[in-house]
């Protein structure tokens, strides 16, 4: 009688306060990457705040988005939701190789990054998209800083992406300077747009860059994996990097440590899925109409609660 009472009881606690994670799961705190881009953001609180809610402990912690490598190595970060093929596979691959770091799939979303213009700019330097158009109006895109030299505006110098190589490479009259925030590299570009100022510069997707403004990515020789290693590919024989970024997925990995210290954890953030469309749509909430990350992700969660059990096994 008495083991039915404590069973009725248990149960009873289970349904009111959910389930709790896994037994084999430890409880210390699964430590989770943040970069300084917002879907980057939004997709480790989406993982984040569903681990939570299946009884895990998460705790976000900011980290630059090549060095956290020497973290996932030792176990002193533990779960990086976005490297993307497009500027971290040679620092995920190399981390992957040491046994250390475990690569745990793709997220479903498809990188692209590289240098991008606004459609007006094309009056002024016929032949574009063609990359070889920009040898010759360089000057179309300087500024006083750097003229008789074009600007383009890069990335935070974090994202590494390695646009001085290939500057250097193809032998283009550019001066690359770094936006020192990923806000202050859409803001300017906002700003140039509104006056039809000329501009070049980093733009990726998923992001609503590409989708409100008209513009296009710049065609370069197209990538191999040569093309970064060894100097005799393409057309700068002495040189590597003479050719456009690689585009490819977006994946998720984690300290190798993790499936055994949170088994639970593991399976979840391998189920995770999200595609560009749904990632550019919530990063407009965030960039364009003002909303915080973490109203964005508790909206999102609220909505899609079948989904995020899914990953969780709830």
């Amino acid at each position: 009688m008495m083991r039915s009472v404590t069973t009725a009881v248990t149960v009873g606690l289970l349904v009111a306060f959910g389930a709790p994670a896994l037994a084999e799961d430890s409880k210390d705190p699964i430590k989770m990457t943040l970069h300084d881009w917002t879907g980057q953001l939004i997709t480790t609180r989406l993982m984040g705040e569903a681990l939570k809610n299946a009884g895990l402990n998460v705790e976000y912690v900011q980290a630059d988005y090549l060095a956290q490598f020497a973290g996932l190595k030792t176990g002193d970060l533990d779960v990086a939701m976005e490297i993307w093929a497009t500027t971290g596979k040679d620092a995920m691959d190399e981390a992957t190789a040491t046994g250390k770091v475990e690569n745990l799939g793709e997220t479903g979303m498809i990188a692209i990054e590289e240098w991008w213009y606004p459609e007006y700019m094309k009056e002024k330097c016929p032949g574009l998209p063609d990359w070889e158009a920009l040898k010759k109006c360089a000057e179309q895109f300087s500024t006083p800083e750097t003229a008789p030299k074009g600007r383009y505006l890069g990335g935070p110098a974090t994202w590494g992406g390695f646009d001085e190589e290939r500057v250097a490479a193809l032998d283009m009259p550019f001066e690359v300077v770094h936006a020192g925030t990923d806000a202050a590299l859409f803001a300017e570009l906002e700003s140039a747009t509104q006056r039809k100022a000329p501009i070049i510069q980093w733009i990726y997707a998923p992001h609503w860059a590409p989708i409100k403004y008209k513009g296009e990515w710049v065609e370069f020789p197209k990538y191999e994996p040569a093309c970064y290693k060894d100097p005799e590919w393409g057309i700068n024989k002495t040189a590597t990097h003479d050719c456009g970024k690689p585009r490819g997925p977006i994946w998720k990995v984690s300290w190798s440590g993790l499936k055994d210290k949170w088994p639970s954890a593991y399976d979840a953030i391998k189920k995770f899925n999200i595609d560009n469309d749904e990632m550019g749509a919530l990063i407009t909430k965030v960039d364009i109409d003002g909303q915080k990350v973490e109203d964005v992700v508790a909206e999102w969660m609220k909505n899609n609660e079948a989904r995020w059990k899914g990953w969780v096994g709830k």
